[in-house]
């Protein structure tokens, strides 16, 4: 018999992140990374108005030192969606970071290695309910650690998840286990064997991601091959693309992929031609255009759930087909094209109004 894909998900447990519930079988939840200095407020507040806007459901900001610390709480009074603060080094940091009023903390066990130390931390969060992010890094595990294993994908992926489980050892014996578990490396291969190694032996929501993945394509590449791999198999509970670029481009890459295997619904899927010698329209230009024009509209369709399929083809092989079973779409025919709407006809537009008439129709669709 053929295996499901997506796969059911991993069974973890939830775990509570201001608004959200992570975990538990709850929607798989999308998050990015402010890229502004955490210290200066109104440009990460307007960083991250533009996040929410855009989809994002959880935001993570750098907290270096003290003066981004005690700027978290002026932040957290401006913003809509849950914060997590993401400490290393120093856990003195985490202790004002939860005093400004933070959802969530981000733990690196390889910066943060002394007992006592994540005692603490662990009992400040756990009296003001705050979940933590054991989130290690193949870049920052603890080097004598580091060298009790192969350096192989598999030797890398066990170093991971025995940084992990160490710091997770010292949370449990604290009596917290409000966890969340990450385990990146910028290797897609390493990253998926450690993420199914941690599955095997804990039951803690996975924050899923490439780690320094790159720039744009091959950045999203390496994302969508390791994460889409993960993912399919069910692991993940919510995940960030890791982009060298806008932060706004993570946060539609991580609704795209999981749009992608239909892990959430909700606004439009795009669906264009590759183009070949058949097209006689100037084909790049209009389904960029069109692309740019749908953005708001998807994303509000987004926020509601409802999902609409629009179709932009370049001639007449695939084109009256894959146009006539979208909700919306266009066929191109010589210097025009054929509008179509749940699969009737509605006439022949020129090239220079088709993406104007396909908006309106999309715009139609949404109103209702």
């Amino acid at each position: 018999m053929m295996q499901a894909f997506p796969q059911p998900r991993h069974n973890t447990q939830a775990v509570r992140v201001g608004t959200l519930t992570i975990g538990g079988g709850a929607p798989i939840v999308v998050q990015s990374m402010t890229k502004t200095p955490t210290h200066d407020v109104t440009a990460t507040v307007a960083q991250i108005h533009a996040l929410e806007e855009a989809g994002c459901e959880l935001i993570r900001l750098a907290v270096p030192d003290a003066r981004a610390a005690e700027a978290l709480g002026a932040i957290k009074a401006q913003i809509h969606i849950p914060m997590a603060a993401d400490i290393h080094f120093n856990y003195r940091l985490a202790l004002t970071a939860m005093a400004q009023g933070v959802d969530k903390l981000r733990l690196n066990p390889g910066n943060l290695r002394h007992a006592d130390e994540v005692r603490q931390v662990a009992r400040a969060a756990q009296a003001r309910g705050i979940p933590i992010r054991v989130g290690v890094n193949n870049g920052s595990i603890d080097p004598a650690l580091r060298a009790q294993f192969p350096f192989t994908h598999e030797g890398n992926a066990r170093a991971l998840v025995e940084s992990a489980l160490g710091h997770i050892r010292l949370l449990e014996n604290a009596q917290f286990t409000d966890i969340i578990v990450s385990l990146k490396a910028s290797d897609v291969i390493t990253t998926v064997y450690a993420y199914r190694l941690m599955a095997e032996v804990r039951d803690y929501p996975l924050h899923v991601g490439v780690t320094e993945a790159g720039l744009p394509p091959e950045g999203l590449i390496k994302s969508a091959a390791g994460m889409g791999q993960l993912l399919g198999e069910g692991l993940g509970d919510t995940i960030r693309v890791s982009l060298t670029a806008d932060p706004l481009a993570e946060v539609e890459a991580g609704w795209e992929l999981l749009r992608t295997l239909v892990l959430r619904t909700g606004g439009i899927t795009l669906t264009a031609c590759p183009t070949c010698g058949r097209c006689d329209v100037d084909f790049d230009p209009i389904v960029r255009r069109l692309k740019a024009r749908l953005v708001p509209l998807d994303r509000r369709l987004r926020a509601a759930g409802r999902a609409l399929r629009v179709a932009v083809m370049g001639c007449e092989v695939n084109g009256p087909g894959e146009a006539r079973d979208a909700d919306a779409g266009i066929a191109a025919g010589r210097h025009q094209g054929i509008l179509f709407r749940h699969g009737e006809i509605l006439g022949k537009v020129p090239e220079a109004e088709m993406v104007e008439a396909l908006v309106r129709i999309v715009e139609e669709l949404a109103a209702q």
